[in-house]
């Protein structure tokens, strides 16, 4: 019961909060107003900024600056090795695209992030109190120049493994991701992520056993029950990302928003259909053909991600679900249409009650 209250309650004053609740970073979700509302909460706000040039990091910085003093995590994938090409494959995915979309271009699948080097500078101009790593660690002079501008780092990670990497690479704390998780799965190898599935009640107390750092518990969390269980087994803080795509502050499309509030947590799919990276999401009509038998095998991230651009972005024009990124995880159906700050409150106070007397 101490621990519990201690591992807490160290938490939040070493990151400038007074709930250990974190909003997950969300590429597909950069509205600097949730991260606002949720850290006026008094959680952590986030950003994940895959997509964002170095100028658009450093916007969305001064824009959620604007709104609170609160923290916020600004996270980055570690890129992947350049894919190797299939022409042939991808032009089956092109053909099979076009029943869902705009025509696809030729050279769509040669679309690439931005610069890593350069975003990197950026977030560290940009100075929050925290940057967060996905698909694999950062290297360690990178690692040295947070720690000299004191930000410190945190770790996506999905197995034992990868925390104990995490944790020797000089990491401030890992975010152990069970496989319930909607989005990308954060695996440091991109082949084994269907094949390394793990829950996060399995999960996070072997996290918790295997390194002295904080743990961050994600993947399924929604409610007050779910941080409950995070804090009995050992975690630090919570984070949540799907739970709050119901929010307004949170601005996805209503077809998006709707999916999540009537699908059961066996209904959600783990696919490569969007980006070529394993990500979980809602079992729309395009994910369900795409997954059929006969349908062309996706092409490698980012390759898949550049090919489907364009169906995703009508599928946002027009509020059409089936042709969204309409990532959701495990817990979708808990996700709650209120104002994030109201609901990142309750879900602590909710929280707080089930936890034993004392311990929160």
């Amino acid at each position: 019961m101490v621990a519990m209250t201690t591992r807490a309650e160290e938490f939040c004053r070493r990151y400038g909060m007074r709930m250990p609740i974190l909003l997950a970073p969300m590429a597909g979700v950069p509205a600097p107003a949730l991260s606002v509302a949720v850290a006026n909460a008094g959680g952590m706000g986030s950003c994940g900024v895959l997509l964002m040039t170095p100028d658009a990091i450093l916007g969305w910085a001064r824009g959620v600056r604007a709104g609170t003093n609160g923290p916020f995590n600004l996270n980055i994938w570690i890129p992947d090795p350049p894919p190797e090409r299939d022409r042939e494959g991808e032009d089956a995915v092109r053909g099979f695209l076009s029943a869902w979309g705009p025509p696809v271009p030729e050279r769509a699948g040669d679309a690439t992030p931005p610069d890593f080097a350069a975003q990197c500078a950026a977030m560290l101009e940009a100075g929050p109190a925290v940057i967060s790593s996905v698909m694999g660690i950062f290297a360690p002079d990178f690692v040295a120049r947070l720690k000299a501008r004191g930000i410190a780092w945190f770790a996506n990670v999905s197995t034992v493994a990868e925390a104990r990497a995490a944790e020797a690479a000089g990491a401030d704390a890992v975010v152990a991701q069970g496989m319930e998780a909607g989005g990308h799965r954060g695996c440091f190898d991109a082949a084994a992520a269907e094949a390394g599935m793990v829950g996060l009640f399995s999960l996070l107390p072997a996290v918790v056993d295997a390194v002295r750092i904080p743990v961050v518990a994600t993947g399924g969390i929604a409610d007050g029950r779910g941080v409950a269980a995070a804090l009995t087994l050992g975690a630090s803080a919570a984070q949540i990302g799907t739970g709050f795509l119901r929010s307004p502050e949170a601005g996805i499309p209503g077809a998006w928003a709707d999916g999540l509030a009537t699908t059961p947590p066996e209904a959600t799919v783990v696919s490569r259909v969007f980006s070529g990276r394993t990500g979980r999401s809602l079992p729309t009509a395009y994910v369900r053909a795409a997954t059929a038998p006969g349908a062309p095998r996706p092409a490698p991230y980012p390759v898949q991600r550049g090919l489907t651009a364009a169906m995703r972005e009508q599928g946002v024009r027009t509020n059409d679900l089936d042709r969204l990124q309409a990532w959701a995880g495990q817990s979708a159906s808990l996700a709650r249409a209120e104002p994030a700050g109201e609901l990142a409150g309750a879900i602590w106070a909710d929280a707080r009650r089930l936890l034993p007397a004392g311990a929160a």
